[in-house]
């Protein structure tokens, strides 16, 4: 009789996980998140009660001193440093700083360099003295450079070697501004720059005292990071020593083990490279192949060379892959999970069909941001999936958007109307104790443009991610466009219609104010702009017509080689189009 009501018990739970798995066949996946979602937000809550505050410097430290003192942390060119090596090399580097600097708790230091192992060590000698870090985009230049200080109130400047000329270029600025600047090389003859690396040489790796540090909390500012500044000058995204660790998380979410190794060519002051990649690399212990720069030719061979299980990406690097030659050995790697976002669907096929079974895990969010979404199944094109206890414990919507007049539908009572299941609308996330919004450094302009006040009730607030998303019937989450971004333009100032173009006082402008990746490629030249009723400029015509001057009879240029803007001309169009010349 007990086997048989055991039989019959099973047979019936068998029945229901397969009615389950009918109506849903994400159901085991979706399962497998609800756990990992629950260990972490258990770990987080232990983590924000826990005396002294735990911060991903104390995760380091006891890998340090307990777990694995010995695995490699760091793999950087033909060199390897392991969890120890590491502290060491960052204890050095807070005593230099703090004896040759005078920093001390709640200084703020700029970071102006590319990836090596310096930089991970300075960035952990920060921490160690209490410091935050602001992470400048070695792109920049000029008056963007001197703009980003501004931001974030450097005291000190730490410099690669390789971008001293760029620090030159603004030191007089940076003088007056009573800013120490380092630079990492043996010894420096310049006037107001002072070497760095023989000071860190003669200064001890001893550990440094945790009351250097002693009243830095959760909600301390962690780092400052910055955004890219395409369409204005960047703004400086403060992330928490919460956000931080929120962010860290991803890693766990997407199902990295502890024996993954991470392939980090993302530049570290980029939120992906630094916060997912780096941090999330110290929480689950793993070690990171450290690469100077993104290269097509030499990714794979990377991968096979240092054994890499876990890679990231963002925008189009995936596509860059995918239009390097084929080889036979395409698929001879060790990668099992590629993590980011901005990848096209047809080129993530095209991905899985060269490269191999590589789970693909797009993710949605921003720096700056309080939301995210991962697309922890896979489904091709999907930047995440909804989850109930991801929404419960971070509460989000779609709200109706008119883009004509580029802001919320609202309706009789004022209020913001949530759109159905399919349809596009702007993603809006409640700003509350778990889900924190901190803003932009020195710039409440900007910070209050992105607070979204008496959206569904009065005195509501809710943070205004200025994407367009549309949430589909199975609840896969994706991406349509970035609010008031189809089509980037300069409005043209008053007094400059009817004047030549200065091709060269153009590009000369483009280059102080702007970093490389932002300057236009194309120019077009009009006397007045299209416009709707309601006096919106018509960007989508101006989009779809591209740089066709086949099609375009407005003087239309080129930027050249970066070395200033040319006429465009239909060879020139062609060479782009047929792939001769590349942007």
């Amino acid at each position: 009789m007990i086997l048989y009501l055991l039989f019959t018990a099973f047979i019936g739970l068998a029945i229901l996980l397969l009615c389950l798995y009918l109506r849903n066949p994400y159901v085991w996946k979706d399962l497998s998140f609800a756990v990992t979602l629950i260990q972490i937000a258990l770990r987080m809550n232990k983590i924000k009660k826990q005396k002294p505050f735990y911060s991903i410097l104390e995760c380091f430290l006891e890998k340090v001193a307990r777990q694995q003192p010995h695995k490699k942390f760091i793999v950087f060119e033909e060199s390897s440093y392991t969890y120890s090596q590491a502290d060491k090399e960052s204890n050095r580097v807070a005593r230099a700083l703090s004896t040759h600097a005078g920093l001390k708790e709640g200084d703020t230091v700029a970071l102006f360099m590319g990836n090596e192992p310096h930089y991970v060590w300075i960035w952990l000698a920060l921490v160690k003295l209490g410091c935050t870090a602001s992470l400048l985009n070695n792109n920049i230049r000029s008056k963007s450079l001197l703009h980003c200080f501004s931001c974030c109130e450097a005291k000190v400047l730490v410099a690669g070697a390789d971008l001293q000329a760029a620090v030159e270029e603004v030191l007089p600025a940076l003088k007056q501004q009573g800013i120490r600047v380092f630079i990492l090389t043996e010894d420096c003859s310049v006037e107001g720059i002072e070497s760095l690396c023989d000071k860190i040489q003669q200064a001890s790796d001893q550990p440094l005292s945790p009351q250097l540090s002693a009243n830095i909390d959760i909600k301390s500012p962690a780092l400052y990071i910055f955004t890219s500044g395409t369409s204005g000058l960047p703004k400086a995204a403060i992330v928490s020593h919460e956000k931080l660790w929120m962010t860290s998380f991803v890693l766990s979410l997407v199902g990295v083990r502890s024996d993954d190794i991470i392939y980090i060519y993302l530049p570290l002051y980029h939120g992906g490279g630094f916060l997912m990649g780096l941090c999330g690399a110290i929480e689950k212990g793993i070690t990171v192949v450290l690469r100077r720069k993104f290269s097509a030719s030499q990714f794979w061979n990377d991968c096979r060379k240092y054994n890499v299980t876990i890679i990231q990406y963002i925008g189009e690097i995936m596509r860059y892959l995918c239009n390097t030659p084929k080889r036979d050995n395409d698929r001879d790697h060790k990668v099992r999970l590629a993590l980011g976002n901005g990848i096209r669907a047809d080129t993530w096929a095209e991905f899985l069909q060269r490269f191999g079974d590589i789970h693909i895990c797009e993710c949605y969010g921003s720096t700056e941001g309080n939301i995210g979404f991962i697309n922890y199944v896979g489904k091709i094109g999907a930047v995440g999936k909804e989850h109930f206890i991801h929404k419960m414990r971070y509460p989000y919507a779609l709200i109706r958007y008119d883009p004509e007049k580029e802001e919320p539908v609202k309706d009789s009572r004022g209020f913001c109307i949530r759109v159905p299941r399919g349809e596009t609308g702007l993603l809006v996330s409640k700003i509350g104790e778990r889900t924190p919004f901190s803003g932009y450094a020195k710039n409440e302009q900007q910070t209050e443009k992105k607070r979204l006040r008496n959206v569904f009730v009065k005195g509501d607030l809710y943070f205004n991610s200025g994407d367009l998303l549309k949430i589909d019937n199975e609840g896969f989450v994706f991406f349509q466009d970035r609010v008031g971004d189809t089509f980037r333009h300069w409005k043209p100032m008053k007094g400059c219609q009817n004047m030549d173009f200065d091709s060269k006082a153009t590009y000369q402008h483009v280059q102080n104010f702007l970093p490389s990746y932002a300057r236009p490629r194309f120019i077009r030249i009009q006397d007045t702009m299209a416009m709707t009723g309601t006096f919106k400029q018509i960007k989508v015509t101006l989009a779809e017509e591209g740089f066709n001057p086949t099609i375009i009879r407005d003087p239309l240029f080129y930027l050249e080689n970066n070395k200033g803007y040319v006429p465009m001309t239909p060879e020139i169009f062609d060479s782009i189009s047929d792939g001769r010349m590349s942007l």
